[in-house]
């Protein structure tokens, strides 16, 4: 409350903050009471997007920035009615009789259309239902049109400001193919080049730059360090006589899978069992999305700088290390030429940072600052030809985090220095949006 102008009456100040306060609540709720009751519609809508991830088999690396643009689009749309945070992009005046629940379903159904125009059609039948849903409910006709029109607006202005972010540049980016030095990336066959290296060069969604959480320099060939990296990767990570127990040859493969897909299943299950409302899961949806997306651009940023020549540098793969280490002078390796790692192939991208580890580190974050670490959900990946779905149900947020972190060892892709570095930069990324992106408006 604003302090009374001088020589006016406290009980005429304090009635004036009343009607006043009245008014913002009624202009900022729009639509009747039951807004943040069942369904949940934020929560329905990203079981679609999920779902929309896994029925188009989107690539992980492209994932995050959809993610990232859907949630923007929700959360703006929901917040421009609401007015209760800073919002993320589109900070205009949403119209006051506006229906908040049709408005998260119009901006969702606007932005997944037009990043999936292949799933129109089954996009077109979740939205319909959704309309029908609200009618079934009762909202006012008017307020359902208005709330439509405002999401549409929302979706349409975020995807126009991420239409040339970067990611899908006019003219693509000359092809990065490392190079021969001892502990340098090269390219494992039959990949040629560095894959998604347009996530380099991708435009920030909260973070000022994508040098700013960049971690320190690789380790080097001839380090300690490096030796005992090299011998646990060694022999937890290989195809055939590896020391890993059964579960965790399982967990390799499945947490290879789409990190977008398993930790927006993780939120959504969490936002539900928890009973959490729109406004809620809109924000803890966004930030998670936003964590993820700018955690995916500073790490490619990252493997892309380290992935220039820098002599003595470790960027290279274990499988390529592995096979080479008679070249590297450190006397605590061993080569083994016939060495393969168990989940093939290898990522066509340097080795440090660790990509999958950075989005368990910024995704576990995002939860453990709004849920307590016990929590039970369940993830799945689908792989294979024809495809096969696998689950696997935790009661622990920061179980999920460490299986899906040990899994770049026990799949012989990444040395354990680098997830854990790679951890904590989606960490401290998360623990940024979270402190700097949608705070509570004044």
């Amino acid at each position: 409350m604003k302090p009374c102008p001088y020589r006016t009456s406290a009980v005429v100040c304090l009635f004036a903050f009343i009607v006043a306060n009245s008014a913002s609540v009624e202009t900022r709720r729009g639509g009747p009471s039951l807004e943040d009751g069942d369904p949940n519609y934020v929560l329905d809508w990203n079981q679609i997007f999920i779902d929309t991830l896994i029925a188009t088999n989107t690539a992980n690396s492209s994932s995050q920035r959809l993610g990232a643009i859907v949630h923007t689009a929700i959360f703006d749309a929901y917040n421009g009615i609401e007015r209760r945070y800073t919002p993320i992009f589109v900070d205009a005046t949403a119209p006051r009789r506006a229906s908040r629940r049709a408005a998260v379903i119009a901006a969702a159904h606007e932005a997944l259309v037009r990043l999936f125009p292949a799933r129109e059609g089954e996009l077109n039948a979740s939205y319909d239902a959704s309309i029908a849903s609200l009618r079934d409910d009762g909202e006012p006709e008017g307020w359902l049109r208005q709330g439509v029109t405002w999401g549409k607006e929302v979706a349409a202005a975020v995807l126009a400001w991420r239409a040339d972010d970067g990611f899908n540049p006019s003219v693509p980016y000359s092809p990065f193919t490392g190079g021969t030095a001892v502990g340098q990336w090269r390219p494992i066959p039959p990949a040629t080049s560095m894959s998604a290296q347009a996530l380099a060069f991708t435009s920030m969604f909260v973070l000022a730059s994508n040098t700013q959480f960049q971690p320190h320099a690789p380790q080097m060939l001839g380090s300690p360090t490096y030796a005992g990296d090299f011998n646990a990767v060694k022999t937890l990570g290989r195809n055939t006589g590896s020391s890993r127990t059964g579960d965790q040859t399982f967990l390799a493969p499945f947490w290879e899978g789409n990190a977008s897909v398993h930790w927006n299943q993780a939120a959504n299950q969490i936002a539900r069992a928890n009973g959490l409302s729109m406004s809620q899961s809109s924000r803890l949806l966004a930030e998670l999305n936003l964590a993820m997306a700018d955690t995916a651009f500073t790490i490619w940023k990252a493997k892309r700088d380290f992935g220039e020549l820098k002599m003595g540098e470790v960027t290279w793969r274990p499988t390529t290390a592995i096979q080479l280490a008679d070249l590297d002078g450190n006397p605590d390796t061993t080569a083994d030429p016939n060495w393969l790692p168990s989940v093939v192939p290898t990522p066509s991208h340097p080795e440090y940072p660790a990509g999958h580890p950075a989005q368990n580190g910024a995704a576990a974050t995002v939860l453990l600052r709004h849920f307590a670490d016990a929590q039970a959900f369940t993830l799945t990946t689908t792989a294979g030809m024809p495809p096969v779905q696998t689950s696997r149900a935790y009661m622990s947020i920061t179980q999920a985090r460490e299986d899906g972190d040990n899994a770049r060892v026990w799949g012989g892709m990444h040395y354990p220095s680098t997830v854990a570095i790679s951890d904590e930069v989606g960490e401290a990324i998360a623990l940024y949006v979270d402190q700097h992106a949608m705070q509570p408006a004044q």
